[in-house]
Order: C-alpha cells, then structure tokens, then sequence
C-alpha cells in the first residue's frame, strides 16, 4: 500500500534526522564557543584580592606622583625616583641611536635641567621620540611585572642591565654614577625583604612614574613653562608639525603603554599573595 500524504516514508524520514543531527552538533559548537568565549573575557577579570590590591597600590602611586610632582617643597621628595626615570629616558635614546647605527658618546643627569645624551650618528627621527616613548614603554613592562613577585625578579635583572650600560655610557658623570648605584642598592636590598614582595612594590612604583614622566614633563616644558629646547621642538623643526602636537601624541602613546601594561598584569597574574610567595621561594629564594 502506497503511503497517505500525511505519513512520511522510511526514504524521507533519513533526511530529515539528518537535518536535525546537524542543528543539533552546530547548536552544541555554538554553545562551546560561546562558553569559550565567555571563560576567555571573564580572564581579564579580577580574579584575586592581590589584583585588586595591586591596582589599588597604582592608583595611589598616581595620585601621590601627581601631588609631589606639583607642590613646591614637598617635590624634592621624588628627586631620587625622578632622576631613576630621567636616566631610563637617556638610555632610551642612546640604546635607539646604537640600533639605528650611531654612536653615544656620553650620558649626564642633571637635577635641574634633567639628562642629556650626547650621540653622533643614527637616525633622528627615531632617536629623538625614543626618550619619552623609552621610558614610557620601560614603565608599562614594569607596571606588568609589578603585579607579581617572581616576574619583577626577573625585571630587576633586565633593569640592572639598562643601569650598567648607563652607567657605562655616563661613566664621567659622578651624580649619574652615584643614581645608578643608589637604585641598584635599592633593588638588591628589596630582593631581602618578605621573600622580595617588597621588590615588587618598588618595581610596581618605578614602573608607574616611568609611564606618567612623559606626560607630565612634556605638560610642564610644553604647556605650562613653554621651554623652547626640547625634544619635542626639535622634532617639530626637523619633521614639521608643532612641539605642542608632538608632544599630545607622544603622551597619548605613553597612557596607552601604561594601560595595555595594567591589563596585561590582570590577565597573566591572577595568583594570591601566597601563591606569589611561595613561587617566589623556587626562583632564587632569599632567606628573609
């Protein structure tokens, strides 16, 4: 007997359950994904007190830099810290001007005036950025490596070895000597402290006014005393533009650095305080 047309037959009967076998494995890959998805955002979440703590410990060291950095009298409180991130800005042109095939012929630090880099040679449209780019880019790293024991360990290596050079490249500068040695005392001695947590707060500290240095140095020589020799202005004469410009763009990149540091240290630290100490005590542990 021939089917009605209201009963399906065997041959018709395949397809459909073949239809709905492969609704049913793309709505299970689309859940999947889904589910992917949301485990991947939610690790940019915070996922620990120490976290929270930690961007807690940023956005005081913001506000506390941004006070010494403008209140008179008050402000020499930083000038050891200051002249730390005006040495990474040196380095940051003269390591540049190596790269780009010059040579560096001297390093000074100057409380007053602040650094300069003596260099022949490389490519000056690089160079010249490099110092606050520089530092800004070496204060993102360490803001990252700030939110964990173990990897501002390793920042205080890499750190040291921008020191030695320098120190190498400023050799004939006694007060640039005499920085350089204070901030690698400085690190060793925190290398001692709580199992070198204490490192990571003066890590997480330098990192954090590295990043703001070239923005506020570029506000005070560029907006608010309208210092005519800068490395923005002989950028501008050089390149066109205005140093005024030049120095809003180099700033913009500088809070970006910052920022992707921040979130990448969320992302990649989400251990406790303990789990920190304790991985700490398995990367060269110190006794105290």
């Amino acid at each position: 007997m021939a089917p009605t047309s209201g009963s399906p037959s065997s041959h018709a009967l395949g397809p459909a359950l073949a239809k709905r076998a492969a609704l049913l494995v793309s709505t299970t890959t689309l859940l999947t994904t889904t589910t992917t998805t949301t485990t991947t955002r939610r690790d940019l979440s915070l996922q620990s007190d120490t976290q929270k703590i930690t961007l807690g410990i940023i956005f005081a060291y913001m506000l506390a830099i941004f006070i010494l950095w403008n209140v008179p009298y008050i402000r020499s409180i930083l000038w050891p810290f200051k002249m730390l991130v005006i040495a990474f800005h040196e380095f940051g042109h003269a390591i540049t001007c190596v790269l780009t095939g010059g040579r560096v012929l001297s390093i000074s630090l100057d409380p007053r005036e602040g650094g300069v880099t003596h260099m022949q040679g490389g490519r000056s449209g690089l160079t010249l950025p490099a110092g606050y780019l520089g530092s800004s880019l070496i204060g993102a790293l360490l803001t990252f490596c700030g939110f964990d024991i173990v990897a501002s360990k390793v920042a205080s290596f890499v750190v040291g070895g921008c020191f030695l050079l320098t120190l190498w490249w400023g050799r004939r500068d006694w007060l640039t000597i005499g920085t350089i040695l204070a901030a690698v005392g400085l690190l060793v001695g925190c290398w001692f402290i709580a199992h070198a947590e204490a490192l990571r707060y003066v890590v997480l500290f330098i990192g954090v006014m590295s990043s703001l240095y070239s923005v506020w140095d570029i506000c005070d020589d560029l907006i608010l005393r309208k210092v005519n020799s800068s490395d923005a202005s002989v950028f501008a004469k050089r390149y066109g533009g205005s140093s005024q410009c030049w120095g809003v763009i180099w700033s913009i990149i500088s809070l970006g650095f910052m920022a992707c540091g921040i979130i990448a240290g969320i992302a990649a630290f989400p251990q406790t305080r303990a789990q920190q100490q304790e991985d700490s005590q398995h990367f060269i542990p110190t006794k105290f």
